[in-house]
């Protein structure tokens, strides 16, 4: 999440911020020495192979050839039925194996959570999708070409704000941001472009999605998080970390950060996450993530207009590849076996998530355990993901 990636938070071709943000922006994904059982050549660019094995071959495929310390992946078919893979070894520095399932930061996929919230006080009559941010937040984004009586609350979940991305101002200094912190990071920065006219990634749409929430509900937004969707759905392994939680809760492989193609791995599983906040703070692991987007695809969240104006999508193929588009927190994506894939994907130091659901019951979500960097990564990912989807 940290500096935007593709389906997370560092814009294609861009290096900015703190050395820690420019090297996860720029460095290659290089090889850790790190052997799997059974590792086969990975399918085609051009090709998704079907059946079970396709998904193991891909994950052994992300640590083998992109030399991620791990991969995780979950998969669950049309009738619930869940299958759960892993490849690589959870910790580095003991060689253990890693946890089934386990519990990874999910970054971007944050977002979504966020948004169903926020449309679920649409619902509520308590939030006006097309309302101005000042309706809620009076007088508070005011900046050069930035004013909040201008700026809608759809076009906060859609990216078509103009809002400059915070993400890209932060420094190297891990500690605890609190979030009026990172938007008035956001706004000693021009806008991107009037509201409106143009569609472009940026967390501090959803840093005010948050600030919203709490300021209708008179609650924290965690809280609201775990009372509308994680304990509604029943999903056993999702928070929101409280400020200062640094720590994975329960099992999880330990997440890395190389600076260097010839530098050591460095452990940076434990660190405090509130510069992601309402845009990335989330915890959760690969089978979470699969019920939460088929609960959702389903209308067990949100009632049936709500829905539909999440999925009334913008083109975003720029960040999220060939054929992509961006809802209102929910990203579309075209399966090489035909169809839409319908998710988000997150990036935050250590970890990276992709995947979705289809409307006929399908969700696989595939996790590694160091922050791609380079495109071909990136894409060895994604086609990890469909290879699940379309099995």
């Amino acid at each position: 999440m940290r500096g935007q990636t593709r389906q997370g938070l560092c814009s294609p071709g861009r290096q900015q911020g703190g050395r820690w943000r420019r090297t996860l922006c720029a460095a290659a994904a290089v090889a850790i020495g790190v052997m799997t059982q059974g590792a086969l050549a990975p399918p085609a660019a051009s090709t998704v192979a079907a059946g079970p094995g396709a998904v193991q071959q891909s994950l052994n495929a992300l640590v083998r050839d992109d030399g991620m310390p791990a991969a995780l992946a979950s998969v669950q078919d049309r009738n619930g039925r869940t299958r759960t893979y892993t490849a690589g070894v959870g910790d580095v520095a003991t060689g253990s194996k890693v946890p089934k399932d386990g519990q990874v930061r999910i970054g971007s996929n944050t977002k979504t959570f966020t948004a169903v919230v926020v449309l679920q006080l649409v619902a509520e009559g308590k939030v006006g999708l097309d309302a101005p941010v000042d309706t809620y937040l009076p007088g508070l984004v005011r900046g050069e070409g930035i004013d909040g009586r201008n700026i809608t609350v759809r076009q906060l979940l859609q990216h078509t704000s103009g809002l400059p991305n915070y993400s890209n101002y932060l420094g190297d200094d891990v500690r605890y941001y609190a979030p009026r912190e990172l938007l008035a990071t956001a706004l000693r920065h021009p806008a991107d472009f009037p509201p409106g006219t143009r569609w472009k990634y940026s967390n501090t749409n959803y840093v005010l999605a948050g600030l919203i929430v709490q300021k209708v509900t008179g609650r924290p937004l965690g809280e609201e998080l775990d009372r509308r969707i994680i304990k509604r759905i029943g999903l056993r392994h999702t928070y929101f970390p409280a400020p200062g939680d640094a720590s994975i809760r329960e099992r999880h492989p330990h997440g890395y950060y190389r600076e260097s193609a010839d530098a050591r791995l460095r452990d940076i599983t434990e660190t405090d996450p509130s510069w992601g906040w309402a845009a990335g703070q989330m915890v959760s692991t690969s089978s979470d993530l699969n019920r939460f987007f088929t609960a959702l695809l389903a209308g067990r969240l949100l009632p049936a207009a709500q829905l539909a104006q999440m999925r009334s999508t913008v083109p975003a193929e720029a960040t999220f590849g060939s054929g992509s588009r961006y809802g209102l927190g929910l990203v579309s994506r075209p399966l090489p076996c035909g169809g839409l894939s319908w998710g988000h994907g997150g990036s935050f130091p250590g970890y990276e998530t992709r995947g979705g659901a289809t409307d006929d019951g399908r969700a696989a979500h595939v996790a590694v355990t160091m922050q791609l960097t380079d495109e071909a990564g990136r894409k060895n990912l994604e086609r990890a993901a469909d290879a699940a989807l379309c099995r």
